[in-house]
């Protein structure tokens, strides 16, 4: 009975699975295969060898004894007992453990592929969707995108291409299973570097992203280069960059904020479309006091408090918004109350009035 060795040694140059794991793992199997043939009890044991050169089976029988606490196995004697009959049992047993080498080899090689990508932008084609997961086809392996990393109301109908962003990479017994979103703010990070050359050249960098997915967006950009202008690029000529972005986003509105280290100038200009008058960072640090005129009091707070509720983010600071007539409502209720014109105490070098006494008929 032999094993083709040149076939496990060419499986190897191929498929990059070690040959030795390979043997021993059909070592074991035709062990246990041998115990399955014969009916042995938990008395018995056996151990297959199999010639590195040559590929001849060679099969020994034991009588063990199992510590019934430590469940260590003691070996108290061993044979050599190969069946005659065993060639057949040994072919078909190799090649299962063969195949199932090939795909956990091939699982592994795509693991170590996808691993290293959290964080990175896939794109895969709609194949399923249910209450559960929508799943995405990347050629060698599948996606799965949960509920909680689906955009409110975007339809994922079958066959259509989607660009996803990659949150985690996990091992499980069927395979590497990644998860991916389209609602995570990395995507949109990720979607302004395929469409700006410049912030993959690093001469314009993506300083924060505050998102509210299938909505609006807020991106905080800088230059690095003073020739460049970094609003400007990633606008692109016409619009043409952002309308890319946004067009993968299925109409989702992206402001483009110009970051700076002023925390009272970022908030300023996070708040935009709306134009702030004033602001005043609290003495708490985390507060900024945003002043705007009348007009602009619904447009600085948004939809909801959509405009406001970015802002916060992207800046990190809890953004407090006023109109002037409120402020100067606010001034007016802080200030002393005026004192009576008539005064309350008597002039200076004046006696106080005695009261009158009663008269009898008065009393």
């Amino acid at each position: 009975m032999k094993i083709p060795m040149d076939s496990l040694r060419e499986l190897e140059r191929e498929r990059g699975i070690s040959f030795e794991t390979v043997v021993e793992a059909i070592e074991k199997a035709l062990a246990s295969a041998y115990l399955r043939t014969t009916n042995a009890d938990e008395t018995r044991g056996a151990r297959a060898v199999i010639d590195r050169e040559e590929g001849e089976v060679t099969v020994f029988a034991q009588d063990i004894e199992v510590d019934e606490e430590t469940e260590e196995i003691t070996v108290l004697k061993e044979w050599e007992d190969t069946p005659g009959d065993f060639g057949r049992i040994a072919a078909q047993t190799a090649k299962q453990v063969i195949l199932q080498r090939l795909r956990e080899a091939e699982r592994d090689i795509t693991f170590g592929e996808y691993s290293g990508r959290e964080g990175d932008i896939v794109t895969g084609i709609v194949q399923q969707q249910d209450h559960r997961y929508t799943i995405l086809d990347l050629g060698k392996v599948e996606a799965l995108m949960p509920p909680s990393e689906q955009i409110p109301h975007e339809k994922y109908e079958h066959g259509a291409r989607l660009k996803a962003y990659i949150v985690e990479v996990r091992k499980s017994a069927r395979g590497p299973q990644i998860i991916v979103s389209r609602t995570h703010p990395g995507l949109i990070k990720r979607l302004f570097e395929l469409e700006v050359p410049e912030i993959l050249d690093g001469i314009v960098e993506i300083k924060g992203v505050a998102r509210e997915p299938g909505h609006r967006s807020k991106v905080a950009v800088v230059s690095n280069d003073r020739n460049v202008d970094a609003v400007g690029a990633c606008v692109g000529s016409k619009g043409s960059r952002v309308r890319m972005v946004t067009n993968e986003l299925h109409g989702e509105k992206i402001d483009i904020i110009p970051w700076t280290e002023d925390p009272a100038e970022f908030v300023k200009n996070a708040l935009s479309p709306a134009k702030a008058k004033e602001v005043h960072l609290q003495e708490d640090g985390q507060t900024a006091l945003v002043v705007v005129p009348d007009h602009q009091l619904s447009l600085a707070i948004g939809k909801e408090g959509q405009n406001a509720r970015l802002a916060a983010r992207l800046t990190g600071l809890r953004v407090d918004i006023k109109s002037e007539a409120q402020m100067r409502e606010a001034s007016a209720a802080e200030a002393p109350p005026e004192e009576d014109a008539a005064g309350t105490e008597p002039e200076a070098g004046t006696e106080p009035e005695a009261p009158e006494t009663p008269t009898t008929e008065e009393v």
